[in-house]
């Protein structure tokens, strides 16, 4: 009798006879590994090239993987995309695939796209894409406190890093609350700059809300991403010290190049 209350007599039924494959399969392996889908291993030998070689090596083309793995080139294709919408491959359209550049870790907290890119010792820059006046709908208007078919002014910019597109903001503002912002744009390095030293005004909280979204052509085009790539969509609406509305933003990162680290606390009993 075993300390378990089988007898040995049980045990050694439970082993394989003598010409049947043990619960190992054939040649004692696992059958789970067999299952695996052959782009899957080929995605995991990619996901160690990602870790042991810099950002920039070329990924060996898709048809010498084919013949490598002996698989199709639809294998290999999967195993890419993959890759590229987890950030850890990177699709440069003309030239190929190649080991993305780690990801940029962004804390969530109430700062400008400038401080926190230089918190990250990347060199921000912006391109605006269009500036203008809109008449403000039902859905913005409450947003910013003011009454429907009032002007905002809308900026709309490309941001970088490094010379890198990172993002696309777009930001709506009260233009009676801040008049000739558009032209004070242009003196000022950044918006919250702007906002500080010409209207006295300091965005002291914000309510903040990401989720996920699928680049459109559009977007694609100005991040130099991928069409459909998964993008993190966040959306801010910014207060004064006083409480009134400051800014209602939109902002489209890429997802494959941008993660965002909050830090959580149990709230008091």
């Amino acid at each position: 009798m075993s300390s378990d209350g089988g007898t040995t007599a049980q045990l050694r039924a439970d082993e394989p006879k003598a010409g049947e494959p043990d619960a190992q399969g054939p040649m004692g392996a696992d059958p789970a590994a067999a299952r695996v889908p052959k782009y899957y291993g080929l995605k995991r030998h990619l996901l160690q090239l990602t870790e042991t070689q810099p950002a920039g090596t070329p990924v060996p083309p898709e048809r010498a993987l084919a013949a490598q793995f002996d698989t199709s080139r639809t294998t290999v294709r999967q195993a890419l995309q993959e890759l590229v919408v987890e950030g850890r491959l990177e699709r440069i359209q003309g030239k190929g695939t190649f080991v993305a550049k780690p990801k940029v870790a962004q804390a969530l907290q109430l700062t400008s796209y400038t401080e926190d890119m230089r918190a990250q010792g990347l060199e921000p820059t912006s391109r605006l894409i269009e500036v203008g006046y809109i008449t403000a709908d039902e859905h913005l208007a409450p947003l910013l406190d003011i009454k429907p078919g009032s002007r905002v002014l809308r900026i709309e910019r490309l941001r970088l890093a490094n010379g890198d597109p990172m993002a696309i903001e777009v930001a709506h503002l009260s233009a009676k609350r801040f008049p000739a912002l558009r032209r004070n744009l242009v003196k000022h390095n950044s918006l919250y700059a702007a906002l500080r030293e010409v209207y006295d005004v300091v965005v002291a909280e914000a309510e903040e809300t990401i989720e996920t979204t699928l680049a459109n052509p559009r977007e694609a085009g100005l991040l130099g991403s991928d069409l459909g790539l998964p993008m993190l969509q966040l959306s801010r609406h910014s207060f004064d010290a006083e409480g009134a509305p400051v800014e209602w933003v939109r902002s489209i990162y890429r997802g494959d190049r941008y993660k965002f680290i909050t830090r959580l606390q149990r709230p008091n009993s």
